[in-house]
């Protein structure tokens, strides 16, 4: 049968090809379609901008409206939402949005409500919800001449609570249900999980009972956040009803769910209870991930049980799991305070001696070591240690600074400035008034000017 070519059919294969990252072969199949007489149009370049925004970068997808220029294909406003998306992907991505914006009105293409949400993403990720706000306010709301839909009620919403301000996206909530505009449940689960998360569990309760009495019906993803939330104020038998309820209505709990129920088991002691879910979750068909091991390994090892706990790591690698840098730092963890410095040290070195990354690990271990009185072990482990990161420098600093030994923390701040690494301005402060608290004043003034003399020394090498 003769399958007529079209550019209908260039357009689905470019983005096959985009989705399958496979960039280059979308680019020869412009090249043979336009050789065969197949045309490519603005719905190709702008699927072949989406690809590069979404796996190289945004100056690639941008250098394809040239391109779309010499073939004399007018951009739409789909090509500049397209590059805005992308652009939101990368640092700086409000500079570039806003150039984006700018562009599309020199060239007389009207915004639509997408260009918009891109927008208030973007300012909102780069912490400016006030201009987030005015955006709604003025080109969506006063102007009238486009309509939000749930993803800008949602975006609003969650860019408010990811910047700190839960108090003003509960009045933006009451604004718009006061207008009489349609939430949906998503709208409802991002509110509910934030307050979740900010402790704020009078207004979260309200704000289920509301949900309760409205057109919409609670699913997986809010009893799941309240879940949490009823575990993290350790109410346990009243998460434990929610988990129940929610089985009983007929909701499917993803793995995490399950794995969130087990941990708050485990912390209520409720070992038999346990082990019956992880018995139900493998007759129901989950198969534990490394995350569930984890969750159990993280148990025994908080019960003492070390070789309980290493029987269950080792059954998690039979089973073809690799294990993570969780998995490891438990361990380790584990035979510390069980009291065996030994077996963690050469589990340490153990990794330093695989293509595993164990530099998460070791700086877990070495913070552990501190909080729990061990100073002199952690200085050893640190002195040890052949790769370090800033987080290394400013955990001992930070705990040296408890011990009130601020020379020898005034002493790894400045190592740290002399490897190139930056340090935390709670570090500087906290050795500057220890100095100045147990020293004099000539120490204090020492230390700053081997701090500012270490950090000219690292720029003249850059």
């Amino acid at each position: 049968m003769f399958l007529r070519l079209s550019t209908k059919l260039l357009n689905i294969s470019i983005a096959s090809l985009c989705r399958a990252k496979q960039l280059e072969k979308a680019e020869a199949a412009i090249v043979d379609g336009i050789k065969l007489g197949v045309l490519p149009n603005v719905v190709t370049y702008n699927t072949l901008i989406t690809g590069y925004c979404q796996f190289i970068g945004f100056d690639a997808g941008y250098d394809v409206i040239r391109r779309m220029k010499e073939a004399e294909i007018t951009p739409d406003v789909i090509t500049y939402n397209s590059l805005m998306a992308g652009a939101t992907r990368q640092q700086n991505s409000l500079h570039r949005c806003r150039e984006m914006l700018d562009e599309m009105l020199q060239i007389g293409i009207t915004p639509d409500i997408w260009t918009y949400n891109t927008l208030m993403h973007s300012y909102f990720k780069s912490g400016n919800p006030g201009e987030a706000y005015k955006i709604f306010q003025d080109e969506i709301i006063l102007k009238k001449n486009i309509s939000p839909c749930h993803a800008t009620f949602n975006i609003m919403i969650n860019g408010l609570c990811k910047n700190g301000c839960i108090g003003n996206a509960l009045m933006f909530f009451r604004y718009l249900k006061q207008q009489g505009y349609d939430l949906d449940i998503v709208t409802y689960n991002i509110l509910i999980s934030s307050l979740c998360k900010a402790r704020m569990w009078k207004s979260m309760m309200s704000l289920l009972e509301e949900l309760s009495v409205s057109d919409h019906e609670p699913n997986a993803i809010t009893y799941t956040a309240v879940m949490k939330a009823c575990f993290r104020r350790k109410h346990f038998r009243e998460g434990l009803e929610i988990f129940l309820e929610m089985k009983s209505k007929g909701y499917a709990y993803d793995l995490f769910s399950y794995c969130t129920v087990v941990g708050a088991l485990l912390k209520s002691g409720r070992s038999q209870d346990t082990y019956s879910l992880i018995a139900h979750m493998i007759k129901i068909g989950y198969e534990l991930d490394i995350v569930s091991y984890n969750t159990l390994i993280n148990w025994h090892c908080k019960e003492r049980k070390i070789e309980n706990a290493y029987n269950l790591s080792i059954v998690a690698k039979e089973r073809g799991l690799k294990w993570d840098a969780y998995t490891h730092t438990i361990l380790i963890n584990g035979l510390y305070k069980s009291g065996d410095f030994d077996g963690a040290q050469r589990h340490i070195d153990h990794l330093e001696t695989t293509t595993f990354d164990s530099l998460v690990t070791t700086n877990c271990f070495i913070d552990s070591l501190c909080k729990f009185g061990h100073l002199e072990y952690a200085l050893h482990v640190f002195r040890s240690m052949v790769v370090k990161d800033s987080f290394t420098y400013s955990s001992m600093v930070h705990n040296l600074c408890r011990a009130r030994k601020y020379r020898l923390a005034s002493q790894i701040l400045l190592s740290c400035i002399k490897a190139g690494f930056k340090t935390l301005k709670s570090d500087r402060r906290a050795v500057v008034k220890g100095l100045s608290l147990t020293g004099s004043k000539k120490d204090v003034m020492r230390h700053k000017l081997r701090i500012q003399t270490a950090k000219l020394l690292f720029f003249r090498k850059k």
